[in-house]
């Protein structure tokens, strides 16, 4: 049995659930979400709960079953309370603002990056322009765009220069020393 897939989802109040035998949709306070699923899976509400159960052993359905309960809860989750990523831009002359719907970002090279905004995302900078804060109720969302906005310039082990997660920490390199 599936660790994470026999567990139920709580389902808050404000939330509306509905299953289709293909797609399962959710509705909340923050806004729609939904997601096909595969016929091997069967999803039930009861009580305030939703269960998620495969029809049998094979070895995709027990990759589908823990799949689609973790999908489930984070669009629950997502349209409850919602998403936050933070992102920290570190180097001198780095820094970042929002232009309507894009993300312009200097970042060392000649010219400023500009990235657009995906629709259903909100992104916010603080007032020194060092760090980025990505709001949405679609987790998966969030963390792709979160991801190339790391990748347009990765930190880097000697200064630490680039852009990184808020959380994550660098392992700092010693730089090369001279020998007599």
């Amino acid at each position: 049995m599936s660790r994470i897939g026999m567990r139920p989802v709580a389902i808050p109040k404000g939330v509306k659930v509905t299953i289709e035998p293909t797609v399962f949709h959710v509705e909340g306070p923050k806004g729609k979400l939904s997601q096909e699923y595969c016929s091997d899976i069967k999803i039930d509400i009861k009580d305030g709960f939703a269960i998620v159960e495969r029809k049998d052993d094979s070895k995709q359905s027990k990759a589908y079953h823990g799949l689609y309960r973790s999908l489930l809860d984070n669009m629950i989750t997502g349209v409850s309370q919602g998403f936050k990523r933070s992102l920290v831009i570190s180097g001198v002359g780095y820094r970042a603002e929002v232009q309507g719907n894009f993300l312009v970002l200097s970042i060392g090279f000649t010219n400023d990056v500009i990235v657009v905004i995906p629709e259903g995302l909100k992104v916010s900078v603080d007032q020194n322009g060092q760090r980025i804060i990505i709001e949405g109720i679609d987790y998966a969302k969030i963390g792709k765009f979160a991801s190339e906005v790391r990748s347009l310039r990765k930190p880097e082990p000697y200064k630490g220069k680039g852009i990184r997660y808020e959380e994550e920490r660098i392992r700092r390199k010693v730089g090369k020393t001279g020998v007599k």
